[in-house]
């Protein structure tokens, strides 16, 4: 989740520390029926696998593109380090995030 627009561990977040602040999950993300495009670059890119750390992985990929619209391979993996993935080998995952990054680009504000 982001707290605030920091990735933090939605598991090791109490409640109460969330009281009066910006929460952002998974579901918050999708607009009007149609998905983020961070979440449809990781179905394009085969990216979502076993679905445990998908939700981490988008969330903390919004965070960077949030502050960073182009990142290198190099920021998007160093960014994602603290997400765990048994299933893809990261490289799916980078490249949702770096077709995202191009795909946010392209929306007009």
């Amino acid at each position: 989740m982001l707290l605030d627009g920091v990735p933090v561990s939605s598991c090791l977040t109490l409640a109460p520390a969330v009281r009066d602040r910006d929460v952002l999950t998974i579901e918050g993300l999708a607009k009007d029926g149609k998905l983020h495009p961070l979440q449809q670059a990781f179905i394009d890119h085969g990216a979502l696998q076993c679905g445990f750390c998908g939700s981490g992985m988008i969330l903390t990929a919004k965070a960077l593109l949030d502050k960073n619209s182009s990142p290198s391979r190099a920021e998007v993996r160093r960014d994602l380090a603290g997400n765990l993935c048994r299933c893809s080998g990261y490289v799916q995952i980078i490249d949702a995030v770096m077709d995202a990054a191009g795909r946010l680009r392209e929306i007009p504000c």
